[in-house]
């Protein structure tokens, strides 16, 4: 059985358009003007139990629905879904002891408390023992690098530290399945590394599932196996990461800083320079034409790297594409 079936999941919400001015707002008191927006419209897939699933797609597009409706927090408009063999909508309580959710812009862990005193009320809320709760909470502190942190109230852990501790919190209960919405929103470079990391281990110790929506690209491609993408509430493409990265993610842009100061005629054999600063260059290049590691070399021999940063293109810029592709005959 999928640890994930939906099918045909849809999700309309009903809103009031806001009037302009004093006569059209006593109009609206009794003559409310209303819209529709669908959020999610009719989309089907399935997720294999221990699967690291990618669900990406651009602000807006329904990620954060669709895990809702997944969750049991919204009743959908129309369409089916089962979790772990549970409609989520109707049989919400008992999924909740075998699933484990992050909102990276829900906090769940208590601002003003040291991070250890919700994970204590987290183990009485799914009724595990006293015992029990030490030893998970050793385990987890012991995976995820935060012993130092547990006793520190969370109004003062950096954001990566936070998301950590809430990862671990909703791992507690043992889950056969993690839905993290936005794990590494607003993180730094290495910070959303350990993240990726910490996500990647537990999926190999305790084989537990993870479905992770992401606006960043890079989660996706150091941790999935499997990407769907979806904007304006449909999906748009779904196949194996390693497709996507040999079809769209093969543009690299690469921002370097030098410890002198850089010619204006600066050049690199197999890229393409896009912005020449005075310590500074933006190139892009093709990894099908050029690899990373020749691109770095010839970096590093035009001078003395302070700083080198390498990433993909955003995923507005693949949707983008993917769009173009569909619409050629």
């Amino acid at each position: 059985m999928p640890a994930i079936r939906a099918e045909g999941l849809r999700k309309t919400f009903v809103t009031r358009r806001k009037a302009a001015g004093l006569r059209g707002s006593l109009r609206a008191l009794f003559h409310p003007d209303r819209q529709t927006v669908e959020a999610v419209r009719g989309i089907s897939f399935e997720m294999e139990e221990g699967e690291l699933l990618g669900f990406i797609g651009p602000n807006g597009a329904g990620k954060s629905t669709t895990i809702k409706m997944l969750t049991g927090i919204l009743y959908p408009t129309a369409g089916q879904a089962t979790v772990l063999g549970f409609v989520p909508w109707e049989q919400r309580q008992q999924l909740a002891y075998r699933i484990g959710t992050v909102f990276g812009q829900r906090p769940q862990l208590w601002y003003h408390l040291p991070a250890i005193d919700t994970f204590y009320l987290f183990g009485k809320i799914y009724e595990l023992d006293d015992r029990t709760i030490r030893r998970r909470i050793a385990f987890l502190a012991e995976a995820f690098e935060i012993e130092h942190l547990l006793e520190t109230p969370v109004r003062k852990l950096s954001l990566g530290q936070r998301m950590r501790c809430e990862i671990a919190a909703s791992l507690l209960h043992h889950p056969r399945l993690l839905l993290l919405d936005e794990p590494s929103i607003g993180l730094d470079v290495v910070a959303k590394q350990r993240i990726r990391d910490t996500i990647r281990r537990m999926n190999e110790l305790e084989g537990v599932g993870v479905l992770l929506t992401s606006h960043d690209a890079g989660d996706i491609e150091a941790l999935c196996r499997r990407v769907i993408i979806i904007n304006h509430g449909q999906i748009v493409y779904q196949d194996k990461v390693s497709a996507l990265k040999r079809r769209y993610l093969t543009s690299k842009l690469v921002e370097v800083r030098y410890a002198h100061q850089v010619p204006r005629d600066f050049r690199v054999e197999g890229t393409q320079v896009l912005k020449i600063g005075r310590y500074g260059v933006k190139l892009r290049f093709d990894t099908r034409q050029t690899p990373v590691e020749a691109v770095i070399a010839r970096l590093a021999e035009a001078g003395n790297l302070v700083d080198v940063t390498i990433s993909d293109p955003s995923l507005e810029e693949v949707i983008r594409t993917i769009y173009q592709e569909q619409a050629e005959p």
